[in-house]
């Protein structure tokens, strides 16, 4: 008789947590496109609209920040570990929240006129710091914080190393994303700065090339 594998020192692939999101992503790209081709607002979806107001930027941080934090709760951590359909629906959230608070910052759709790139600089860094407090609180504590891993070896590595590597890959992964984004919305910013200033210069309204800049429609507005 063959000696049962741990589901710790193991890794399976699960389509399950992957195909309605999958599906989901699909689905909505056909109906943008097809929309796209008919010259029709893409907030014109039924149930777009609605749903919106999860992409501002003072929700999506706090939900992103929260959904992040209360996973990592023993109880619900515990529970995703042994129950297939929590955990899906771990990471259908995870994905959710993330793409609504990166969409604040790519903008799909328009987002709030104060939301610029010196905004969105803050707001990824605030984020950062959320997730780097976790990350930090894993790495550093004396105990561990799920009973699963308490009882199980893995690898030859005790339960609390486990753990605090844990907190090293978060923090590295963060890292990575946060030089990353910030770069990017640094060249963003100095571009649109002296793009804009063009416009104001050649007689357009400050608002109006503002807006158009930030778009990705200063160019056209300057060639009118």
């Amino acid at each position: 008789m063959a000696a049962e594998v741990s589901p710790l020192t193991s890794w399976t692939f699960d389509p399950i947590q992957l195909t309605g999101l999958a599906l989901l992503g699909f689905l909505y790209y056909r109906r943008v496109a097809t929309l796209a081709a008919r010259g029709v607002p893409v907030d014109a979806l039924p149930y777009v609209g609605r749903l919106r107001v999860l992409g501002h930027p003072l929700i999506a941080l706090p939900l992103w920040a929260f959904n992040l934090y209360i996973w990592h709760l023993p109880a619900l951590y515990e529970a995703a570990l042994h129950h297939d359909a929590i955990h899906a629906l771990e990471h259908t959230l995870f994905f959710a929240c993330g793409a609504l608070f990166w969409a604040a910052v790519l903008e799909p759709l328009p987002g709030p006129a104060w939301f610029g790139s010196g905004a969105k600089l803050l707001y990824i860094v605030v984020a950062r710091v959320v997730g780097m407090v976790l990350a930090n609180v894993m790495l550093w504590s004396s105990g561990v914080f799920y009973s699963t891993y308490d009882h199980a070896a893995r690898w030859g590595i005790t339960p609390q190393s486990d753990q605090g590597i844990a907190g090293s890959v978060m923090m590295i992964v963060d890292s990575i994303v946060t030089i990353s984004a910030i770069a990017w919305l640094f060249l963003k910013l100095a571009g649109e700065s002296e793009l804009r200033q063009r416009l104001i210069e050649e007689g357009h309204d400050p608002a109006i090339a503002t807006r158009a800049v930030r778009y990705g429609r200063g160019e056209e507005l300057a060639s009118r």
